[in-house]
């Protein structure tokens, strides 16, 4: 039986499909093996979106080479899309396939196995490039499934390599959403967590469809199972009055939305062409934060774009500290080749990133402990997921606290109501009761 290995870098929806691929591989007779263990097959899916990703994708595809000199080591998904001849320049590197090609890999690999042929497959992604529909045939040791609707982005903000890496907007067919929604759910998981590129733009490319639509026909063909929906990025031009009513008034759709924010500066923003000003992202998040009590609202920022100025971060700092927003991650401007951004010669320095860096850490974890001091007292709706002792076990309430209590039963895949009593303020771990 050969043997394949898998090494994943980059965002949720490189990790989900790299999950798929295994299971294909899995279905025509490869066994799994760890990454630092000897394998016939490498496959690194790599992440381009920062400088530091590229770096270790290439550094990862290395040591598959050394690991095992006669095995296949295939460069795959965002880094070979871009960077092609880049990595098949790698020595070693018998196989580059981009984000179009990713989902043959198993038909490429056993062609190279019969041929002994080094292929690199980077191709243009473009509009007909479809969202083929997944069989999920066996549950895995998990209660969250993943479904991605869609994949792609057009929306070209002046710093960001992903719609080169990921190509246009492209919807997966209503139908084979709900096919595997349902088959998630028939094989026992709670949670679907629906992803994508750019999540928000789902059904623009394929008409009479947008994504609360979605959401209702989900919530329409599933009423018989007991689980909740959780939606990953969306951005603030998406996000509408629809969307936030399915949450405020369906308990199936978790309260948990991460939107965006990149700069709270309206001339950086223009600069990002991000296509929203400060004002318009301070609505949003009160209109959120009014409308669904208890919601938890996380932020994307990143500091150190080439025409922030103090003054400019100062404004996203004052924005922030000011919305209701409970979770933040931030990053620091990195270059991107082929970007808009790459061309501005930049005003600031590594260490006035750094230190705007830092700053936001702090504030964003005085954030988070004062949203989880709000809820102290409350009931949560708990999908447990894990058992760390006998006595006890953890898990995340819909908006996206994690919980500790203490049963003598098995409650892993289950939902639990408990109270949240306290909080140890060094770990963030909240101490709950179980109530049912």
């Amino acid at each position: 039986m050969p043997k394949v290995a898998f090494h994943t870098l980059g965002c949720k929806v490189n990790q989900i499909e790299t999950e798929q691929i295994k299971e294909e591989f899995i279905a025509s007779g490869y066994e799994i093996v760890d990454f630092n263990d000897e394998a016939d097959v490498y496959i690194i899916n790599t992440c381009t979106v920062t400088h530091v990703s590229d770096r270790k994708s290439r550094s990862i595809i290395r040591r598959a080479a050394r690991k095992n000199p006669s095995a296949i080591v295939a460069a795959i998904g965002c880094t070979a899309q871009v960077n092609a001849k880049e990595l098949a320049a790698i020595e070693g590197v018998n196989l580059v396939i981009g984000n179009k090609n990713k989902e043959n890999i198993l038909n490429i690999v056993e062609d190279y196995r019969r041929n002994n042929t080094n292929q690199v497959f980077a191709e243009p992604i473009t509009k007909d490039a479809k969202l083929k529909p997944i069989l999920f045939t066996k549950p895995h040791e998990r209660t969250r499934g993943f479904v991605k609707i869609q994949d792609g982005c057009q929306s070209f903000c002046s710093y960001c390599i992903v719609p080169f890496a990921r190509g246009p907007v492209r919807s997966k067919l209503p139908q084979d959403v709900l096919s595997e929604v349902n088959q998630l759910l028939s094989l026992g998981y709670k949670e679907i967590v629906l992803t994508g590129i750019h999540t928000g733009f789902y059904g623009t490319d394929i008409g009479n469809i947008d994504l609360a639509h979605l959401l209702e026909l989900i919530l329409q063909k599933n009423s018989e199972y007991d689980f909740r929906i959780r939606l990953s990025s969306i951005e603030p031009l998406e996000l509408n009055d629809k969307i936030i009513d399915l949450i405020k008034d369906s308990s199936k759709i978790c309260r948990h939305l991460h939107i965006p924010l990149q700069s709270g500066s309206d001339k950086v923003l223009k600069d990002m062409n991000r296509r929203y000003s400060r004002k318009d992202y301070e609505e949003l998040v009160l209109k959120v934060a009014r409308d669904i009590p208890g919601v938890a609202i996380a932020a994307d920022v990143m500091v150190g774009f080439p025409t922030e100025e103090d003054s400019d971060f100062d404004d996203t700092y004052k924005l922030i500290e000011d919305l209701p927003l409970t979770h933040l991650h931030v990053f620091k401007y990195s270059k991107r080749p082929g970007t808009k951004a790459a061309n501005i010669p930049s005003v600031n320095s590594e260490q006035e990133k750094n230190q705007r860096s830092e700053k936001l850490l702090i504030l964003a974890e005085k954030k988070h402990q004062n949203f989880v001091l709000a809820n102290l007292g409350q009931e949560g709706n708990l999908l447990v997921e894990r058992k760390i002792s006998n006595y006890s076990y953890r898990g995340l309430t819909d908006n996206y606290i994690e919980v500790e209590f203490g049963s003598d039963r098995d409650w892993v895949g289950e939902f639990a109501k408990v109270i949240l009593d306290g909080v140890d303020m060094k770990t963030n771990l909240v101490k709950g009761t179980l109530t049912s």
